[in-house]
Parts: C-alpha cells; sequence; structure tokens
C-alpha cells in the first residue's frame, strides 16, 4: 500500500515550484489562481525571493502547501491508500485527498499563517529540538519546569521537538545536555507551534473550519492530533482545530499507517525531509519523492 505525505513549515527554498509552473500548464493556472487569491504575487516570492523573505510566516505557509498540492495534482501516478500530512502538511494532505477543495485549502492555510503570526506576537515564544534522548526522558523534562513547556513534534525515535517560552526552551535545553542529549538546539521560528502559547490563533482558526465545506475524501487521513485514520468529515474537523496547539504525533502516525499495511512512502512537496524521518520510524519503508 502507498502512503502520501507532506511536509510542514522549513521546507521552503528560492526558487521553489518554478519548474513545475514552467513545464506543466495546469501547474501554472493553480499558481496564478493562488495569486488570486492571496491578493499578492506569492510566485514572485517562491521564484526569486530571498530565504529571508520565503521565511516570513504569511508566505512559508501558504508557498509549501502550494509547491506541495500542485505537485500531486499534476502527478499521473497519485494513487494514494492513504495520506498524512506534518502539521502544515495536514492541509496539503486533505486537498490532495479531495477532503477540501484548492481554493477553501489554500484559503484556510493563509489565514491559519495569519492568526499564528498574531499570537506569536501577542505570546512571544520559540521552539527546540531535542536529539538522542527517550521521548518520556523529555515529556518528564518539559513538565519539571516552571514556564510553559511542552512537547510539540514527536518527528521520529531520538528527535523530539519542544515548544514554549524563551525563558522555558532555555532551562528545558540546558536540562536536555545534563540527561544527556546529543543536541538541543533552538530553532529559528516565529513562535511556540503545537502548544498551548497558540491558543489565541485557535479560536480565529476555529471559526474558519466552521464556515468552509469539507467534502468525503478518497482515502483515509492519518491526523497529527490522534495519529489514527480518519474518514469521518466531522472528526477530521474537530482533529484541524486541535491541531495548533496539540503536539505533531508523526512518529506514531507512521507506525499506525506501517500497521494498516503501508510499505511505500511518496513525499509530496519542497525537500525530503519526511523521507529520512519515515526511514528512521520504519528501516523496511520504501520512500520517494513525486
Amino acid at each position: 500500500m502507498t502512503a502520501y505525505v507532506f511536509p510542514g513549515q522549513g521546507a521552503q527554498f528560492p526558487g521553489m515550484a518554478k519548474d513545475l509552473y514552467e513545464s506543466s500548464e495546469k501547474a501554472k493556472q493553480l499558481l496564478e489562481t493562488a495569486n488570486d487569491i492571496l491578493g499578492f504575487r506569492i510566485t514572485d516570492i517562491m521564484f526569486g525571493g530571498t530565504p529571508e523573505e520565503l521565511k516570513e510566516t504569511k508566505v512559508t505557509q501558504p508557498a509549501i502547501f502550494l509547491h506541495s498540492v500542485v505537485l500531486a495534482k499534476i502527478s499521473d501516478s497519485f494513487k494514494p491508500d492513504m495520506v498524512a500530512g506534518h502539521s502544515l502538511g495536514e492541509f496539503s494532505a486533505l486537498v490532495a485527498s479531495g477532503v477540501l477543495s484548492f481554493e477553501d485549502g489554500l484559503k484556510l492555510v493563509s489565514q491559519r499563517a495569519m492568526a499564528m503570526q498574531r499570537a506569536c506576537e501577542i505570546n512571544p515564544s520559540t521552539m527546540a529540538a531535542i536529539l538522542g534522548l527517550e521521548d518520556k526522558v523529555v515529556e518528564d523534562l518539559c513538565t519539571s519546569i516552571d514556564e510553559v513547556v511542552v512537547a510539540a513534534n514527536y518527528n521520529c525515535p531520538g528527535q523530539l521537538v519542544i515548544s514554549g517560552s524563551h525563558k522555558g526552551i532555555e532551562s528545558a535545553c540546558e536540562k536536555a545536555k545534563e540527561a544527556g542529549a546529543r543536541r538541543a538546539l533552538p530553532l529559528p521560528v516565529g513562535g511556540a507551534f503545537h502548544s498551548p502559547l497558540m491558543d489565541p490563533a485557535k479560536a480565529e482558526l476555529e471559526q474558519a473550519i466552521d464556515t468552509t465545506n469539507f467534502n468525503e475524501g478518497i482515502c483515509p487521513i492519518y491526523q497529527n492530533v490522534t495519529a489514527q485514520a480518519s474518514t469521518d468529515i466531522e472528526l477530521i474537523k474537530e482533529n484541524l482545530k486541535l491541531q495548533l496547539t496539540a503536539p505533531v504525533k508523526w512518529t506514531q502516525s507512521v507506525q499506525a499507517m506501517v500497521a494498516d499495511g503501508a510499505t511505500h512512502f511518496v513525499e509530496s512537496g519542497p525537500g525530503k525531509v519526511l523521507q529520512g524521518l519515515v526511514k528512521k520510524i520504519h528501516r523496511e519503508a520504501e520512500v520517494q519523492s513525486i
């Protein structure tokens, strides 16, 4: 069985999707539609912008979403038995599998990016990657700190990203090194994604999700919040609302897909980050890009 997986923030690069725009009429149409919906020419920044310009949240999230979804839409071989996306990638997966229309998916991603940006301004905060410790050790370490610090991304065994206040993350990194972490690395992000500090954004996104049309998809989606297969529209919406403040259970999602028969993982989007993570979670998996 084949699982298609869609990357999250951090996979962007200057020149992204330019080859698709130039070689496929369908890709060009979709990207021009996106420019109209967003009200600015995001393609100009994707194709010719600096890494700094691409890092702006209002650009990054739609740009990765567009690259990922356009790849799936123009691929003749796109026939998933199941899909999953890492954080932002969950929206790409929902569009690719037909639960959301391209237009509605892009609008939601744009609203999500803006809401997260505002939440970051309300609560200055950050994230860090902890490498080389058991998940349980990192979880216990987070609860021992008298600040907001939580496990945010279960990326693969031995790689857990934490999220919280600047002071909390600083303390957690020190404690992680004392506990024997191979690395405790602050990440260049604008805020504490997948933590309670995203609460202001959650309320905004809930409203947007409630007014968006969801359809039955062509296959199950393994969602970040539960790491379980979902096909029920109401459940998908509820899990999507929880996603901003809940951890991304990526390790658990890949394990669940493997348990349900996935042997082949295809990454649709910029970069190869998820292929690397899938291999670390399940060595026998076959991985490739579209």
